[in-house]
């Protein structure tokens, strides 16, 4: 059974209220939920974890080593600022994707740069909450390719 740490960054504990427009309606419980139910049909255990610092999201990830087997990461506004997360994410040396709700390449411009791309399996983005489920579909499919 594949483990996988769910991770969200800053201010998506105010999904559902946040520019709706942009990041939608749905909450990050809903989310979480969804994602559970998900993990569930996947045979796969889920944990998640969301924080609006840094820091505790640098501790979540190198929580990860030795304990998980891939991330499914939102890093929010830190994907466009933070070498720490990027760096983290390389340390643990686990399968990682990124996701976002909204086209992060389709708005202002200084959110078309991703510090976490170079080190992820790959990136999902403007699907709304729908990014996650594909993210985890396509983390769980490449970390059994990874199995012999």
């Amino acid at each position: 059974m594949f483990r996988v740490q769910v991770i969200h960054g800053p201010n998506l504990n105010l999904l559902g209220l946040r520019e709706p427009d942009i990041y939608g309606r749905q909450t990050l419980a809903t989310i979480d939920a969804f994602l559970a139910a998900e993990a569930e049909l996947l045979g796969i255990a889920l944990d998640c974890f969301q924080s609006n610092s840094e820091g505790a999201l640098v501790d979540c990830l190198q929580a990860t080593f030795g304990h998980k087997d891939g991330i499914l990461i939102n890093p929010g506004a830190y994907t466009h600022t933070s070498v720490a997360i990027r760096d983290a994410i390389a340390a643990v040396g686990l399968p990682a994707v990124e996701v976002h709700l909204s086209n992060i390449h389709r708005r202002e411009s200084f959110r078309h740069h991703s510090y976490i791309a170079a080190v992820a399996v790959g990136q999902i983005c403007g699907f709304g909450a729908d990014s996650y489920r594909l993210g985890l579909h396509a983390l769980v499919h490449h970390l059994k390719s990874l199995q012999p």
